[in-house]
């Protein structure tokens, strides 16, 4: 049989490049998408298409090429995303918008433009990369939690509403891994005398030791493996530490006062 082919958007740094380089060792045919492909003239370790996930032209335009050049996807993994922090009521709202429109509007029009190509074939798996934050709303990452908890939430949908044509749609949340995912993520400043200055500033330093410890990039990789093997996958699959994982049980199971202490007390507030 012919290798599937395999699309990942966001597939030049972090999590995104770590599962194409690990399933090109695996044999599979693996194109990664990113905003601006100049950036990457020396990219060698799968094929890139340049894709904006939020402009419908330049979708479309990553889809006929990846189509001339193999004739069908077989796997679309949804990885492309950005982060931001900040209190709520001072972030700006233009970065609030645009948060929703890469994590959340983004993978929204990727589905649409590979639907129709999936259904012609009858088969395709879709793979939304969420984040356990998106389980349960986080301090000064609430805008972050939001959109990754609403792709969640209209996945349970598509898969009900693709059930007939073949297509397997399917969420993976990751914890915090050791990536780059900092140094492109929007923080509000830190603002003198603002009443959120001090918990705010704790809160970082927390988020950011939370990523500095975080797992290898490659459990993510693994797992997609495993989702790709599976011939009817689970709606949600979760990786990475067991404390994290063990968080989205503990807020199904305690009182939500108590769980939010939890929360709090995590972030040092």
């Amino acid at each position: 049989m012919d290798s599937k082919i395999v699309l990942i958007t966001g597939g030049s740094s972090g999590i995104g490049k770590s599962i194409g380089t690990y399933l090109s060792k695996k044999g599979y045919t693996v194109y990664g998408t990113t905003r601006n492909i100049d950036k990457y003239p020396n990219f060698e370790e799968f094929s890139l298409l340049q894709m904006d996930v939020r402009n419908i032209e330049s979708i479309s335009s990553a889809f006929k090429e990846l189509l001339l050049k193999e004739g069908r996807v077989d796997i679309l993994i949804n990885n492309a995303g950005v982060g931001i922090t900040g209190p709520i009521e001072e972030t700006p709202n233009d970065e609030i918008l645009n948060v929703f429109d890469t994590n959340f509007n983004g993978p929204i029009n990727v589905i649409k433009g590979v639907l129709p190509i999936m259904r012609k074939q009858n088969s395709g798996l879709i793979i939304n990369i969420t984040s356990i934050a998106g389980y349960m709303g986080l301090p000064y990452r609430g805008i972050y939690s939001a959109t990754k908890g609403a792709l969640g939430v209209i996945t349970e949908s598509l898969r009900m509403e693709t059930k007939d044509f073949g297509i397997k749609i399917t969420t993976l949340a990751p914890g915090d891994f050791v990536t780059n995912i900092a140094a492109g993520r929007y923080h509000s400043p830190v603002l003198k005398d603002s009443p959120y200055e001090i918990p705010y500033k704790k809160t970082l330093e927390a988020i950011d030791a939370d990523v500095d410890g975080g797992e290898d990039p490659i459990m993510v990789a693994q797992m997609v493996l495993k989702i790709i093997n599976t011939d009817n996958p689970k709606v949600h699959y979760k990786v990475g530490s067991f404390l994290q994982k063990f968080s989205i049980t503990l807020k199904k199971i305690l009182p939500s006062k108590i769980y939010e202490k939890i929360l709090l007390n995590h972030s040092k507030l």
